[in-house]
């Protein structure tokens, strides 16, 4: 019965090199002052400081399925992958352009020896700007069995907490709507369905309680005959460590939302909660009163020491 570690990481602002020939005039001009000095030499730090720290998860054998986010293209994915080169590991990728204003996409990199991407779908979500669509790809494992991963990154807070907020909503219920359609499509109740991103919101935040229908407690997404997740980050809640800070503050904003077959084990994969973990290598830990993530940032600002304003997240899943 093998074990697969799947983690998450917003790679903040992954971009390709100012003027790249792969990017549209309309967004290289949206993006404007934001790529100033972004040339090949600092992209090519900003992926080898994000391949050093994916070496090393899962006891340095590296994640069987990596989501990220914000990242511009199939392109630095590529640099990305090439500059892993983890033995025993045969990457790939899943990405499709999104419509987001500023080219920032959602993307798995996953393992071809362990699963086969069978088919990816993206969601829009109906907003007047452009955001991220939530990014489904269904896999099948080596053991010909079925888990499809759903990779969200809705949108910000930029613009305050609360007069965002409802921009978050859509994307909850948007989430909510297409895994009662997986469910449909399958036949199945207890299909193995795996939420993870970044959501800008908080567990305990409306979004993701009333709208993606996600849970504290196991028994009400196990007994449900409605599309509800397990959001597997309650138990981190309140140990002052979060994926994000903001203000010196933790924010709980990456995190992967559990389907009722996945809890059960019915769907021939079973998620290991108490696995769990906010990925803090030392090195990615700035040296403050408060243990925030070191940035890369961008452009002229770029910390060459830097890696992303997010810790990455794991857990394990155990396949029948």
């Amino acid at each position: 019965m093998p074990d697969y570690y799947v983690a998450f990481w917003n790679l903040e602002n992954l971009f390709d090199i100012n003027n790249s020939p792969r990017r549209s005039d309309k967004l290289q001009r949206t993006l404007g002052k934001e790529l100033k000095k972004w040339t090949t030499p600092v992209l090519n730090r900003k992926i080898q400081q994000l391949a050093s720290i994916i070496r090393q998860m899962n006891h340095g054998q590296g994640p069987d399925i990596l989501g990220v986010c914000e990242v511009e293209n199939e392109h630095v994915l590529h640099l990305l992958l090439n500059a892993l080169n983890i033995p025993d590991r045969n990457y790939d990728v899943e990405h499709h352009d999104m419509s987001d204003n500023r080219g920032i996409d959602v993307a798995f990199i996953y393992d071809r020896t362990s699963f086969t991407a069978e088919a990816q779908f993206s969601h829009y979500i109906i907003k007047r700007s452009a955001t991220r669509d939530l990014f489904q790809v269904n896999f099948r494992s080596a053991g010909n069995n079925l888990i499809i991963l759903i990779g969200n990154h809705w949108p910000s807070r930029s613009a305050g907490q609360y007069s965002s907020e409802p921009y978050r909503i859509i994307a909850g219920e948007t989430l909510s709507y297409f895994h009662q359609r997986i469910r449909e499509i399958q036949g199945n109740n207890n299909v193995a369905v795996l939420a993870m991103g970044d959501f800008n919101d908080e567990p305990f935040n409306r979004s993701l309680v009333d709208y993606a229908l996600s849970e504290r407690i196991r028994a009400k997404v196990t007994r449900a005959t409605s599309p509800k997740f397990l959001n597997l980050m309650w138990p981190l809640l309140g140990n002052g460590i979060g994926t994000h800070y903001f203000d010196n503050s933790p924010n709980m904003l990456d995190q992967f939302l559990a389907s009722k077959g996945l809890l059960t084990g019915n769907s021939n994969f079973k998620v290991l909660p108490d696995t769990v973990e906010v990925v803090r290598f030392p090195e990615m830990v700035g040296n403050g009163d408060y243990p925030a993530p070191i940035r890369f940032g961008r452009g002229e600002s770029s910390n060459k020491d830097g890696y992303s304003d997010h810790f990455p997240i794991a857990v394990q899943i155990k396949e029948a």
